[in-house]
Formats: structure tokens, sequence, C-alpha cells
């Protein structure tokens, strides 16, 4: 089975419009305020930490070229045939490799295990945009793509976030420019429950390892001109040797 055609659908044309100057994206903040932080998280509790890196909803790949940095081989992969095209455009350094995958899809993601074998595993942000018709197979990928050896860092808004986003969507001038696209392409963030996320990782045969809460800052301003931030978690996931 893969994924709902309406997910499929408004994730394309949201990257086929979205702007390409750097943070025209609304989470897509600069690497030392968002993956850096989550590294420094999920590094230490790597049980492998020289497997390739994967990551899952990569967009732009502004994330995977910051983690490219820092592992030896890292991979890219998203829904949208538009984000990895500009993920490549924008890598002109050509340090991570990117695929169009549909997670949900068992077979692409099986055969991407079957190339790259056990791997760690980022994924931010991408449950709490999802379908709730695709959440557990995208955290059912996540366990596929671990294997035995892997580790995944999943990061999601908490349920604290939806009122904020909302509050931004009505408020009376409309939701800031850079929020407004992704209502727009029928996308609604911050729609998944804190309690949900770790039943879809028991659900794929996963153990939490570890779990914490960090703001998320995108890319628009607070009214006092300081980065917005939104509450998420943070939860590192595999099998327990």
């Amino acid at each position: 089975m893969s994924v709902t055609e309406r997910y499929k659908d408004a994730w394309e044309s949201f990257w086929e419009n979205a702007p390409d100057e750097p943070g025209g994206v609304f989470w897509d903040a600069e690497p030392a305020l968002t993956a850096a932080l989550h590294v420094a998280l999920f590094e230490p509790r790597l049980a492998a930490p020289g497997l390739p890196v994967v990551d899952l909803g990569c967009g732009n790949g502004t994330q995977t070229r910051f983690l490219a940095d820092r592992y030896r081989k890292v991979v890219g992969v998203d829904l949208s045939a538009a984000a990895v095209d500009r993920a490549r455009a924008a890598d002109r350094a050509e340090q991570a490799e990117y695929r169009r995958i549909d997670g949900t899809d068992n077979n692409q993601v099986g055969m991407l295990h079957a190339e790259l074998g056990d791997v760690n595993v980022y994924m931010r942000g991408v449950l709490h945009q999802s379908d709730p018709a695709d959440r557990q197979r995208l955290v059912d990928a996540v366990g596929a793509l671990v294997g035995e050896r892997g580790r995944g860092f999943v990061v999601e808004l908490s349920e604290r976030a939806r009122p904020i986003l909302q509050g931004l969507a009505q408020s009376p001038a409309g939701p800031p420019p850079k929020l407004a696209p992704v209502f727009a392409h029928g996308i609604a963030p911050g729609e998944v429950s804190d309690a949900a996320v770790p039943e879809y990782v028991a659900a794929a045969g996963l153990d939490v390892l570890a779990s914490g809460e960090l703001p998320l800052t995108t890319t628009e301003r607070a009214a006092d001109g300081a980065w917005l931030e939104l509450p998420s978690t943070w939860l590192v996931v595999g099998r327990r040797a």
C-alpha cells in the first residue's frame, strides 16, 4: 500500500510552488537551530555511528546537507519529486544522495534497506503533517530501515503546538506569509497526539530508548522579533540489544 493520493498531491504541489530562497519555507530553519540540536541528542545514543544516515522526509535538503557534513554517507528521501529536485539542485557539492521514495510503500522501503543495510534515520516533523492513515506505515518504515543495529531520531510537534498554529491561521490579518501556503495546499500541521507517537513506535516493533522536549524553530518571527518556536517532542528509537 502506498501513501494516500491527497497527501501525495498536496506535497507535490507545495514543493512545486515553494519559494527558492533560503528560509522561505516555514519549517526550513538554519541547521544550527534545528538538526544541530537534534544531532547533539541523537549521536551519543547511536549504537553504530558508522552506519549510513537516511533523512526521511528531507524536503529541499537543508538539514540533509548538514548531516552530510558529519556522516560518511547520507541519503535524503522524500515523497515529492519536486522536493528531491530542489534538494539535488541546492547540493552543488553533491554531499548527499537524494531519492524519491514513498515511505509508506513497503517495497520501496525494502529496496532501500536491501541496498544500504541497516541505517540511522532522521525524521523531523513528518508524522504531524501526514494523513492519519499514513502515520503508522511511516514509523514502520523507520523500523524497517534501522533494522537491528540502527537508531531512529523522530521529532514531532507536541499537542501544545496546535493551538499556536491555529491562532496564527485564524489571525485577523491571516496566517503569516510562510505558514499560509501550508494551509493553502491542504496540509494540516500539528495533527498528531503526543500519546500516539510512542504507540506507533511500539507497533513498529521498536523501543523508545530516550525522549524529551525541545522547541522547534521556524523561519517566522514572533511579535517580539525572535524566531517563532513551536513545542516539540523527540524520541530515539531502536531495538534493544
